[in-house]
């Protein structure tokens, strides 16, 4: 049967303007009428020529209204030309998995249904964002582009009588005629791919061998926590199929839900509490690690609950990437973090003399650094790790490496902290996040301080607390060219630099869905004074 593709009108929706990570909003707002198939619509539109006869993958956390965007998606690709949609079973994609999928079949870019760490369900938070055909975030270009287009759409392409109905309930391949052209729809395994992947990264026998334990070495207890997002498909897949680990003991909350079991799907202490509880309260677990909602952040926990903060676990992994087999055969090419990061890494890559980057937030910053073969690891404060070996963060790939370092150096977590902070000193870090601020009011801050630090006499100033001084060397409102294409981007967060290395840094976020986010980040360098306990030291 030649299914017939039809024009339908529409009316532009203000602020359909992409973040950091695609468009988020409630759910509420995706379901109005047409909202979805503006934003769909304009993503096509933004790819120009190169859309028509492409490939695209597509798929997500599996939040609330995942089904019903890729039923949504699949009839307005379908009547745009596209020739191919390739799409996880049951919708399920991990956004690591979309990069590494996109990179292996070379396609032309993804459509990635998630809203990330925000909490989700019929009350809460969808996203759409897009990914580019190196498999990373689309850059501002595009994004500029997809927005410019949300702001005077008039019509969108659709096809009605393609029955998309539980499609993506079974794997399989659907070849449609529409105006005339094949159009293909593949469902296929979210996890095959991925595990493949990290197959070749990763020695799994070593890993196995850590965590089920050998003649010379007890079993390595590790408990995993999925928080009920996307990465229970792969955790199963890896952790207990393919290393050993037990199904009731070194894994849980892995069945991914559509509302995340009604959690707030945030790998950090204050979300993640239920595993830091179960680690501190058992002392058999020596490690416990928790993803959110779309795969690409993690958190790392020793024994007893031991915190590695963000910039730490990043250094630390700099320091140690020989552990890993794949920087023995591609070689290290350089580091890089978000500019809030914590700059522990900055003092790796000083000693092992390589290139080290400082970028805005957003994982986008650190693709053309990658694909141009000067970047290797990279990360950002706010739990995201990741490498060259695919172009988003990626929770899973993280704590594989922490478990190939610590089966390579037989230590603790706690043990190689300590062993790190002894060598390059420790950056005592903290966030404090002001979440749903009234936007005229932030914004009026940021400017208030922008004129504060512009002053003549705010460089040189010296303040004290806890019996140190802190002397101001710079104070800027970061700005950033890209070393490959000299693209700049401009205002990503007032800096305030101190000359012991310490930092303040006040910045806008632009991943939640409502109102503003103000993030204040606190960085203190000490060279000598490093096993205080930081919890202690923040509130001084």
């Amino acid at each position: 049967m030649d299914l017939s593709s039809v024009v339908i009108q529409t009316t532009p929706f203000e602020g359909q303007k992409p973040g950091t990570s695609g468009l988020r909003k409630k759910v509420k707002v995706f379901m109005e009428k047409n909202y979805t198939e503006n934003f769909i619509q304009c993503i096509l539109n933004a790819l120009g020529s190169k859309l028509q006869g492409c490939t695209l993958v597509v798929g997500g956390d599996g939040r609330y209204f995942t089904k019903q965007a890729i039923n949504i998606i699949i009839r307005i690709a379908a009547a745009n030309e596209v020739a191919k949609l390739i799409i996880g079973h049951l919708g399920i994609f991990s956004t690591p998995a979309v990069s590494s999928l996109i990179r292996t079949h070379k396609v032309l870019g993804g459509i990635v249904l998630t809203a990330s760490h925000n909490p989700g369900g019929i009350r809460n938070d969808f996203g759409i964002k897009v990914n580019i055909d190196n498999g990373g975030p689309a850059p501002d270009s595009v994004t500029d582009a997809i927005y410019e287009e949300t702001k005077k759409i008039k019509e969108y392409k659709f096809t009605p009588k393609l029955e998309t109905d539980r499609l993506i309930d079974n794997m399989g391949t659907h070849t449609y005629k529409v105006d005339g052209r094949d159009f293909v729809v593949e469902i296929i395994d979210p996890t095959t791919d991925y595990v493949n992947l990290m197959k070749q990264i990763f020695d799994f026998q070593k890993l196995r061998d850590l965590i089920r334990g050998t003649d010379k070495r007890p079993p390595f207890n590790v408990l995993i926590d999925s928080m009920n997002g996307v990465t229970g498909v792969y955790v199963r897949k890896i952790f207990v199929e393919e290393l050993g680990a037990h199904p009731d003991n070194n894994v849980t909350r892995i069945v991914p839900l559509d509302n995340f079991g009604e959690i707030h799907p945030d790998p950090n202490l204050t979300y993640a509490k239920d595993l830091v509880d179960k680690v501190k309260d058992n002392p058999t677990y020596d490690f416990g690690a928790a993803f959110d909602g779309d795969g690409d952040r993690n958190m790392i926990i020793g024994k007893n609950a031991f915190f590695v903060t963000p910039s730490d676990s990043l250094a630390v992994l700099a320091n140690n990437l020989e552990c890993i087999p794949y920087f023995k055969n591609h070689g290290i090419h350089g580091f890089a973090r978000s500019m809030p990061t914590a700059a522990a890494v900055d003092r790796v890559a000083k000693k092992l003399g390589m290139e080290m980057f400082e970028v805005p937030t957003g994982w986008k910053y650190f693709g053309n650094l990658m694909d141009a073969g000067r970047l290797s690891l990279c990360g950002e404060e706010s739990f995201g790790t990741g490498s060259d070996h695919i172009r988003e963060k990626d929770g899973i790939w993280a704590v594989l490496a922490w478990l190939s370092v610590i089966e390579h150096k037989k230590m603790s977590v706690e043990e190689i902290l300590k062993e790190h902070w002894s060598i390059y000193g420790r950056n005592y870090f903290t966030r404090y996040d002001y979440e749903e601020c009234d936007s005229d009011a932030a914004n009026q801050m940021m400017t208030h301080l922008e004129k504060l630090i512009a002053s003549s006499d705010f460089v040189g100033k010296t303040y004290t607390a806890s019996k140190k001084s802190y002397t101001i060397e710079k104070a800027d409102n970061f700005s950033y060219v890209d070393p490959i294409d000299k693209s700049v981007a401009k205002n990503q967060g007032i800096r305030i630099l101190f000359s012991d290395g310490s930092r303040l840094i006040y910045r806008l976020s632009g991943t939640g869905s409502s109102g503003a986010t103000i993030r204040l980040y606190i960085d203190s360098y000490e060279k000598e004074n490093v096993f205080t306990d930081a919890q202690v030291r923040n509130c001084h």
